[in-house]
C-alpha cells in the first residue's frame, strides 16, 4: 500500500487518511458529521468553540472531550454562554474534563457574544456564514487555508472574535460542510459537494 493509498476498513469502506480506525468517536465523526453542511446555529456555535479549542492540539483530543465540553458549556446554549461571568470562567478553568486554557475559555464567551451580534444583524449565523459562498459548498482538498477562510477569519476578527485565524476557520468550514474535503477515494466523497 502506498503512502497516500487509503486502507480498507473492517466494514469494507474507504475513508480519509486522517480518520483514526481505532477511535469509534472519530469514525462516527468522519462518517456522519465532517463535511456535512450545517445550518443549525447551535451546532455552528458548538463547532466554532470546539475548533477554537483545537488550536495547537489535535482534533482527536478535542473530539474525545466533546461530551465534557457540552456539559461544561451548558449544551452550547448561546444565551447561557453569553451570560457567563468570572465565577463561571473560573469553574471552567478548574474543570479537568475539558481543555483548561484560560485564554480559550474567555475567547469562547467573548466569541459567543459576537456570534449573537451576528445573529441579530443577519437573522442567523448560518445566513452570515453561508453568505460567503452564496449557499454553495466548495469542493477542495489538500489545503489548510484559502481565500475563503482568509475572508471569514478577517471579518470575524474585525468583529472582535479571537482564536479564529485562517487555519482554524478553514478547519471549521470543513467541519460544518462549507468546504467538502473528503479524499477522492473516500466513500463520503461527492464530486460537486453535497
Amino acid at each position: 500500500m502506498s503512502e497516500n493509498q487509503l486502507p480498507t476498513w473492517n466494514d469494507g469502506k474507504l475513508r480519509c487518511l486522517w480518520a483514526n480506525p481505532k477511535n469509534a468517536l472519530y469514525i462516527h465523526y468522519h462518517d456522519h458529521e465532517w463535511g456535512v453542511p450545517v445550518h443549525d446555529d447551535r451546532r455552528l456555535f458548538e463547532m466554532l468553540v470546539l475548533e477554537s479549542f483545537q488550536a495547537g492540539l489535535s482534533w482527536e483530543c478535542v473530539l474525545n472531550k466533546r461530551e465534557s465540553f457540552r456539559e461544561a458549556f451548558d449544551g452550547f446554549d448561546l444565551e447561557r454562554v453569553c451570560a457567563y461571568g468570572e465565577e463561571k470562567l473560573e469553574e471552567l478553568a478548574d474543570n479537568p474534563a475539558i481543555i483548561r486554557n484560560r485564554r480559550k475559555i474567555r475567547a469562547a464567551v467573548e466569541n459567543a457574544r459576537v456570534f449573537r451580534d451576528i445573529q441579530r444583524e443577519r437573522g442567523t449565523f448560518s445566513a452570515y456564514l453561508w453568505g460567503f459562498t452564496g449557499g454553495g459548498v466548495i469542493r477542495e482538498t489538500g489545503k489548510t487555508r484559502s481565500e475563503l477562510s482568509d475572508a471569514v477569519s478577517k471579518d470575524l476578527r474585525r468583529r472582535g472574535m479571537t482564536f479564529v485565524g485562517t487555519t482554524i476557520i478553514y478547519a471549521y468550514l470543513q467541519a460544518v460542510g462549507v468546504i467538502d474535503s473528503h479524499d477522492r477515494e473516500c466513500f463520503m466523497y461527492h464530486e460537486n459537494g453535497k
